[in-house]
C-alpha cells in the first residue's frame, strides 16, 4: 500500500469515528435553544470530516457535508433552534456518509440518488429550496450575496503552522484561483538571529483579493483548515456604495438554491461527476469493474501500554532464548564430565521460556480485545428510530461497556445485538396507554449488559415490558406445524421456539419484525461464534435475553483425552468433572440409549468413539473414564480411554482449511506435531435429546 492509500484509509477511519461522534451529539441534541457544547462537537467532527474530503477528492462528500455544516453552523450561532425534524435530516445525513465513506473505502460508486434526497431534505430545512418567509436583507447583506469588490484579509499565523504541515504559498495560489491578489509580508516580528528558530514563522501577511464574483464562504473555505487552529484570519468585505438595492419591506422571497452549487469548493451530489475530473473518472473505471476492487484490511487503534507491554514481554525471550543458547554451549563441554548441574539450568530456562511466552500469547491476545461499547454505541439509534416508528417511550440503560472482548466476535455480534433490541421494543415493550393500565410507567426501558462469568463473556438484553406470551407461541407453533397438539414439551421449550426458521407471533409484517427470520439469524451467529443464546421471561414484567460468548475464537485452555490411538481436545471450561464408570449405575432406554446416574440426576452417555468411528478404541464402560461437561444447563457424559494433559491450544478453522465435520468445532496442532481434533462440546450435548433428567425412574 502506497503512502496516500495509507493516508486515505487513516482519513476514512477518523471519518467514521466522527460520524458516531455525530451521532450520538444528535441523539443526545434536546429541541429547544441549541446546547453549545453539543451543537460544537457535532459541528467540529462534519468540519473535519469535510475538511479531509478536498485533500483526497471526495468532491461528493464536501459538498453534502456543506449543507449539513450550514445547517448546524445557523444553530451554533443561535440563529436557528433545534427542532425534531431537523434532528431526523440530520440523522439521515449521517447515514449517507457513513455510507458514502464505506463504499469509497471498498472503491464503489455511492448512491447518488439518496444523497440528494436527503441533502435536498437539509436545504428545505434551511430554506434553500423552497419559498419561506423571511425578513428583506438588508442592502448590505444584498452586497454581500451579490459578491464582488475588492477584500482585505489579514493574516496572522502561529509560529508552528509550518511544523504542521500548512504551507501559505499554497493558501495564496488557491486565493489566486478566486481573483486577483496582492500580498505584502509584514516583517515586524522577526526576532533577532540569536533568536531565531528556522522552524518558526514570523512573517504576517495583508491580502487584497479583488474579483467580480467573490463570495466570502470561498474565502472562508480556503482558510478552513487553519482558522483559529493555525492562524487568526480576519476577512473584511469591501465596501461597495454604487450598489442600489431597494428593498421596501418583509417579503415572501425565494432563496436561491444555486448559493451552494456556486461555490468555488462545493458541488451538489448531482453536479460532482463530472467526466473532466480525475476522481469522477476514476469512480467510473471502478463501476465498470467493481468486482476487481481490492478488500481494504482492517485496523485496530491499540492503547499505548498494551504495545509496551509486548515489547517487554519480547524482549524477555530474547534474554532466555541467550541463556538457553549459553546453556547449550556449556552443555557440550561439560557432557563427558557426568555433571548434571547444566541439565537443571536448562530446566529452569525451560520453566522462564515457558511463563515468557504464556505471557506474550496473552499479551498479543489483549490487543485484538476491544471494549463491547463498540457495539452497544449503536444501540442508541436502534432504540430512538424503532420507538419513534412505533410510538413508544424507551429509556435505554448500559452497563459494562468497558468489557473486552475479541474484535473478530465484536464484529459478528451486531446484528444479534440489533435484533434482539429490535424484537424488545416491538414485541417486548407495550405501547404507553396499555403500560399506564398495567401500572407501570409510561417509558418502557432496555437494558444492555456486558460481564464476565467463568471463563465466557455474557451479555445480557433486559426488557420491563409483557413478556412472551406462552400460550400465543405454542398456538403458532401448532398452526404452523412447527410441533404437533399432543406434545409434550416443557415451557422453556415451548418459548425456545421463537428460534425457530421462519417463526414469528406477529399478527402483522412490518419492516420491522413479523417475517420470522430475526431471531433464528441471532441463533444461527451465536453459534457461530460458539457461543448460546438463551432466553427467560415472565409475562407481564418482561424478558431477558443471554447471550454466553467464549472470550476469544483463537485460544482455548484444553483437556487432551484418549480414544484409541486417537487424540482429541475437549474446552476445559465445558468440563464439569471426569469419574470412573460404575456399571451398577449404567441404565437403558430400549436399548437406544444409556443414561448414568450421576448422584440425583441421570446424564446420557455419549460414546465418542462411536459417534466418530474410531475403530480400536476401548468399548468397556468400566474399564474408561466419563467426562461430565455442560452446555447450556444441559450435561452429558463422554465415555473416553483415558485423560492425558492439559494445555492452551491455538484453534485453527476446519472448514476453512479442509471441510465441516460435525461435533468438531476446529483443529490444533500438539506440541509432537501431529493434529488434534477440537470436540464441539454444544453439538455433542444438543445431539442426544433430554440432556439431564432429574428423579428420572428407569428400569
Amino acid at each position: 500500500m502506497d503512502m496516500m492509500e495509507t493516508f486515505r484509509q487513516t482519513y476514512l477511519e477518523e471519518s467514521f469515528e466522527g460520524l458516531d461522534v455525530m451521532e450520538r451529539g444528535l441523539l443526545d441534541l434536546p429541541p429547544g435553544t441549541p446546547d453549545n457544547e453539543k451543537i460544537n462537537e457535532i459541528f467540529r467532527a462534519a468540519h473535519s470530516i469535510k475538511g479531509g474530503s478536498g485533500t483526497f477528492g471526495f468532491i461528493e462528500i464536501a459538498g453534502f457535508t456543506h449543507v449539513l455544516e450550514t445547517l448546524l453552523d445557523e444553530m451554533r450561532d443561535g440563529r436557528r433552534d433545534v427542532t425534531q425534524p431537523a434532528i431526523h435530516a440530520m440523522l439521515a445525513a449521517v447515514d449517507v456518509l457513513r455510507d458514502m465513506l464505506t463504499k469509497l473505502q471498498n472503491h464503489q460508486p455511492i448512491d447518488e440518488a439518496r444523497a440528494a434526497q436527503v441533502q435536498g431534505e437539509l436545504e428545505r430545512i434551511l430554506g434553500m429550496g423552497d419559498e419561506v418567509e423571511a425578513a428583506a436583507p438588508t442592502v448590505a447583506e444584498a452586497v454581500l450575496q451579490i459578491g464582488g469588490g475588492t477584500w482585505q484579509i489579514k493574516i496572522v499565523p502561529e509560529k508552528e503552522l509550518l511544523q504542521t504541515g500548512n504551507e501559505p504559498l499554497r493558501i495564496f495560489r488557491e486565493l489566486e484561483s478566486l481573483g486577483e491578489l496582492t500580498a505584502k509580508a509584514d516583517l515586524s516580528a522577526l526576532p533577532a538571529v540569536d533568536a531565531f528558530e528556522p522552524e518558526n514563522l514570523y512573517i504576517n501577511w495583508d491580502l487584497t483579493l479583488s474579483g467580480d464574483d467573490v463570495k466570502e464562504d470561498d474565502i472562508k473555505e480556503v482558510f478552513e483548515w487553519i482558522d483559529g487552529d493555525g492562524a487568526e484570519i480576519t476577512i473584511q468585505a469591501p465596501v461597495q456604495s454604487e450598489v442600489t438595492v431597494q428593498v421596501a419591506e418583509p417579503a415572501v422571497i425565494a432563496a436561491p438554491k444555486v448559493e451552494v452549487a456556486q461555490s468555488a469548493k462545493v458541488t451538489p451530489i448531482a453536479e460532482a461527476r463530472k467526466p473532466a475530473a480525475p476522481a469522477a473518472k476514476q469512480m467510473a473505471e471502478v463501476k465498470a469493474d467493481a468486482k476487481a476492487a481490492p478488500k481494504q484490511e482492517g485496523s485496530i487503534r491499540v492503547d499505548l501500554s498494551k504495545i509496551d507491554q509486548m515489547v517487554n514481554l519480547v524482549g524477555e525471550l530474547v534474554i532466555t532464548q541467550s541463556m538457553l543458547s549459553q546453556f547449550g554451549e556449556q552443555a557440550e563441554q561439560e557432557q563427558g564430565s557426568g555433571s548434571s548441574e547444566w541439565i537443571d539450568k536448562l530446566k529452569e530456562g525451560l520453566t522462564h521460556l515457558e511463563r515468557h511466552t504464556r505471557e506474550l500469547q496473552e499479551s498479543v491476545m489483549n490487543i485484538r480485545m476491544l471494549p463491547v461499547s463498540f457495539a452497544f454505541n449503536r444501540m442508541p439509534r436502534i432504540v430512538h428510530d424503532v420507538s419513534q416508528k412505533l410510538g413508544k417511550q424507551i429509556e435505554l440503560v448500559m452497563e459494562g461497556e468497558g468489557t473486552e472482548l475479541d474484535k473478530t466476535m465484536l464484529e459478528q455480534l451486531t446484528d444479534p445485538l440489533v435484533h434482539i433490541v429490535r424484537n424488545s421494543i416491538d414485541h417486548g415493550i407495550e405501547n404507553p396507554q396499555v403500560r399506564v393500565a398495567a401500572g407501570k410507567s409510561e417509558k418502557g426501558t432496555v437494558k444492555l449488559a456486558a460481564f464476565h462469568e467463568g471463563g465466557n463473556i455474557l451479555i445480557q438484553i433486559t426488557d420491563d415490558g409483557a413478556g412472551i406470551n406462552y400460550a400465543k407461541v405454542e398456538a403458532k407453533a401448532i398452526e404452523k406445524g412447527v410441533i404437533e397438539p399432543d406434545h409434550n414439551l416443557s415451557r422453556e421449550e415451548i418459548i425456545d421456539l421463537i428460534f425457530h426458521p421462519g417463526f414469528s407471533t406477529a399478527d402483522v409484517v412490518s419492516d420491522i419484525s413479523g417475517r420470522g427470520v430475526g431471531m433464528d439469524v441471532v441463533r444461527r451467529n451465536i453459534k457461530g461464534l460458539g457461543g448460546s443464546v438463551e432466553v427467560k421471561t415472565k409475562q407481564g414484567e418482561g424478558s431477558v435475553f443471554t447471550i454466553r460468548l467464549p472470550l476469544t475464537l483463537a485460544i482455548l485452555d484444553g483437556q487432551l483425552c484418549k480414544v484409541g490411538s486417537e487424540t482429541y481436545v475437549f474446552p476445559l471450561v465445558s468440563i464439569i468433572e471426569s469419574i470412573q464408570v460404575d456399571k451398577a449405575l449404567v441404565k437403558g432406554i430400549a436399548g437406544q440409549a444409556e443414561l448414568y446416574k450421576l448422584r440425583d440426576t441421570y446424564i446420557p452417555v455419549i460414546r465418542l468413539h462411536q459417534k466418530l468411528g474410531v475403530k480400536d478404541a476401548c468399548e468397556d464402560l468400566s474399564e474408561g473414564l466419563l467426562v461430565v461437561v455442560e452446555d447450556g444447563g444441559k450435561r452429558a457424559g463422554i465415555f473416553v480411554d483415558d485423560l492425558l494433559g492439559q494445555q492452551q491450544v491455538v484453534i485453527k478453522s476446519l472448514e476453512s482449511n479442509f471441510m465441516k465435520i460435525d461435533g468438531i468445532a476446529g483443529a490444533t496442532i500438539l506440541g509432537d506435531g501431529t493434529v488434534s481434533l477440537i470436540l464441539d462440546v454444544k453439538e455433542a450435548v444438543s445431539s442426544h435429546k433430554g440432556g439431564a433428567h432429574p428423579q428420572m425412574n428407569v428400569a
